[in-house]
């Protein structure tokens, strides 16, 4: 009776699998994922990916830039008036401009003593010309569109009109460009000297071809290029290149 019972009660559990029978595993990622390690190690990976696509996309624009800077510059911000004076930061525009200056000097006592330590930005020249020509400042590139002349032992100079006519606007240091001279010539011209340190003039005064009008100094937009002047002419509404109208040394 006793062994009748147990073999009944045998027959209603639930057979167990022996023990050399195969038990059900979690799977191999179930068994990764549990670890304590595995999301912290997931997003420092995540992390460093990102990182190192960022980094190559910036080497690339960089090397872009250094090939060609002609392309980054045209619509990039610039200071307002009282910073950057909006006539003197404009692009040299596409149309050619026939200079009609005549007679111009050196803004100089004497142009052996200067040399360009910045040139003009000229649209028709090499690509190695023309990043010699932009201005940075920040993260910001411009397109010189005036030479700058300093001295080789980077000495102050006397800044000289280069052609005779009115003074129509002087600016006092401002914060980037240093004190700005604007003289207003015949023919729809004017001349505008800037990085200067002081003023001699005022704005309403008649000047004459060489006369004495600032000193050369320093700016903050520039401020690698040390003691010089910043030198425009601005015909018709349209900046030349002041090489082309200068005398020869």
């Amino acid at each position: 009776m006793n062994e009748q019972n147990k073999s009944n009660q045998n027959h209603g559990e639930t057979p167990k699998k022996s023990q050399g029978e195969l038990v059900s595993q979690p799977s191999a990622w179930k068994k990764l994922l549990s670890k304590r390690w595995v999301y912290p190690a997931a997003y420092v990976a995540a992390a460093a990916i990102i990182l190192t696509l960022v980094w190559v996309y910036q080497d690339v624009s960089q090397k872009r830039l250094a090939q060609d800077p002609t392309k980054v510059t045209e619509n990039a911000a610039l200071p307002t008036t009282g910073q950057i004076d909006k006539e003197t930061a404009k692009e040299p525009k596409d149309q050619e401009v026939t200079a009609t200056v005549q007679g111009m000097a050196w803004p100089v006592a004497d142009a052996n003593e200067v040399k360009v330590v910045k040139p003009f930005f000229d649209e028709n020249g090499t690509a190695e010309d023309n990043q010699a020509a932009m201005v940075q400042y920040n993260d910001t590139f411009i397109p010189n569109v005036g030479v700058d002349l300093g001295r080789e032992d980077d000495k102050v100079f006397d800044v000289k009109a280069a052609l005779p006519g009115k003074v129509t606007r002087v600016q006092l240091n401002p914060p980037l460009t240093g004190t700005v001279i604007e003289i207003t010539h015949d023919n729809n011209v004017k001349t505008v000297y800037q990085s200067l340190s002081d003023a001699k003039v005022k704005e309403g005064d008649t000047v004459k071809q060489g006369d004495t009008i600032g000193t050369a100094g320093r700016s903050e937009i520039e401020k690698d290029l040390g003691n010089h002047v910043h030198f425009e002419v601005v015909e018709k509404g349209t900046q030349v290149n002041p090489i082309s109208l200068l005398p020869k040394k």
